[in-house]
C-alpha cells in the first residue's frame, strides 16, 4: 500500500508517507453496517401515544349487564361498548334507544383507541461494544484505499489512497481547493456531486426534497485549519478532523469506500496517538 503525496500545486512529489497501522485492518462490510446503523439509531425521534388517546370522552360510561334498560345484552346488536350520546323527549323508545348510544373507546369504533400503539418508551437505540466500532473504522478506513470498492460506489477517479502535503491544511480560499482537487484528477467527481436532483416519493413534502451525490472526504489534523472553512462551500466535499472520523462518514449509508483524501499531518497524528487502534 503506497500512496500518492501530492503538494498544494497538485503535482506528485518523491516523498515517502509513513502509513499509519489503522489502514491493515480487513475490510468487512458486515461490521462496517452494524457500526453506521448504530449511529443512525441514535438520531431517530421516539413516538408513541398518549396513553389515554381514545378513552378521552366527557359523557357517561354504558354498559351493564345487570339493568335491562341499559345494556346491550341479547339485544341482537354487538357488545361494542358503547357512551350515552342522548335521550328522546317522553322516555325510552324500543329500539330506537340504541341510536342514543355510540360505540366508543374500542378499537373498531369511531376515535377509539389504537390496539397496539407505538410506545415511546421503545428502545430504539442500536448499540454496538466500543472494540466493534473501532474495528468498524479501521475496516472502513481500509476499504477508503481498495480502488475497485471506491469506483463501485460511484466515485470518478483512477486513485483511491491520496495523500496531501502538510501545506494543503492553510489553503483558505475555496478557488484554490477546487483548483487543488481538479489539478490531482478529481474534476469529473466534483462535477458528479454538484448535482442536485428531485427527490421521487413524498420525500419532497416531508423537508427532504433534494438529492444530492456524496461527493470526497478530506481528513484534516486539527479543527483550526484553514480547509476546515475554505472547502465547506465545495459541493460534496466535506472536510473532518482525524479524531472525529466516525463510521458514517467514512461510509455513508452503510455503503462503503468513500474517495478520501488524507493530509500527511492527520496521518501522523493518528499514528502518534494511536487513534481508533
Amino acid at each position: 500500500m503506497k500512496p500518492k503525496l501530492y503538494s498544494i500545486t497538485g503535482k506528485i512529489t518523491a516523498k515517502k508517507v509513513v502509513v499509519p497501522k489503522q489502514f491493515n485492518e480487513p475490510y468487512n462490510p458486515v461490521i462496517i453496517k452494524r457500526a453506521v446503523i448504530s449511529e443512525q439509531s441514535l438520531e431517530y425521534q421516539p413516538q408513541g401515544r398518549d396513553p389515554k388517546a381514545g378513552l378521552k370522552h366527557s359523557t357517561r360510561w354504558y354498559k351493564r349487564r345487570q339493568r335491562k334498560w341499559r345494556t346491550t345484552y341479547n339485544q341482537g346488536i354487538s357488545r361494542t361498548p358503547r357512551k350515552i350520546m342522548g335521550r328522546i323527549g317522553g322516555g325510552w323508545l324500543g329500539v330506537m334507544r340504541f341510536r342514543l348510544f355510540k360505540g366508543a373507546e374500542a378499537p373498531n369504533t369511531v376515535k377509539g383507541r389504537r390496539s397496539n400503539p407505538p410506545k415511546s418508551e421503545k428502545i430504539i437505540v442500536k448499540k454496538i461494544n466500543n472494540k466493534e466500532y473501532k474495528k468498524a473504522i479501521r475496516s472502513a478506513i481500509n476499504a477508503t484505499t481498495l480502488l475497485d470498492i471506491v469506483q463501485k460506489r460511484g466515485h470518478k477517479t483512477s486513485e483511491a489512497f491520496m495523500v496531501l502535503e502538510s501545506q494543503a491544511e492553510k489553503i483558505d480560499k475555496t478557488q484554490k481547493v477546487v483548483k487543488l482537487l481538479e489539478s490531482i484528477g478529481l474534476k469529473q467527481e466534483l462535477e458528479r456531486s454538484a448535482v442536485k436532483r428531485i427527490r421521487a416519493g413524498k420525500g419532497k413534502m416531508r423537508g427532504r426534497k433534494y438529492k444530492k451525490a456524496v461527493g470526497p472526504l478530506i481528513v484534516v489534523s486539527s479543527s483550526e485549519t484553514g480547509l476546515m472553512k475554505s472547502a465547506k462551500n465545495v459541493p460534496g466535499v466535506e472536510v473532518t478532523p482525524v479524531n472525529e472520523l466516525n463510521a458514517k462518514k467514512l461510509a455513508p449509508g452503510t455503503h462503503a469506500g468513500r474517495l478520501t483524501l488524507w493530509t500527511e499531518q492527520s496521518l501522523k497524528k493518528m499514528e502518534e496517538e494511536g487513534l481508533y487502534a
